[in-house]
């Protein structure tokens, strides 16, 4: 079952290697967008602590290093 997860994720990657990047790169501008907005709690927290810019640049790496591999 895992091996199947693992081939169809493959596949669909294979596909559109790019898209790791894109959904990133959002991450990371979602991060700026969220530096903007007023201090609401949830948002407050996301902001001081850079969570989706950290998120996005994990993410984007990880997309180059697997478009590099397919």
């Amino acid at each position: 079952m895992l091996a199947k997860l693992v081939k169809a994720t493959s596949d669909f990657l294979a596909r559109s290697p790019g898209l790791l990047v894109v959904i990133g790169l959002g991450m990371i501008v979602l991060n700026f967008i969220l530096q903007i907005l007023p201090p609401w709690p949830v948002i407050h927290w996301m902001a001081q602590t850079n969570l989706w810019l950290h998120v996005g640049l994990l993410l984007s790496l990880f997309g180059l290093l697997v478009a590099r591999v397919l």
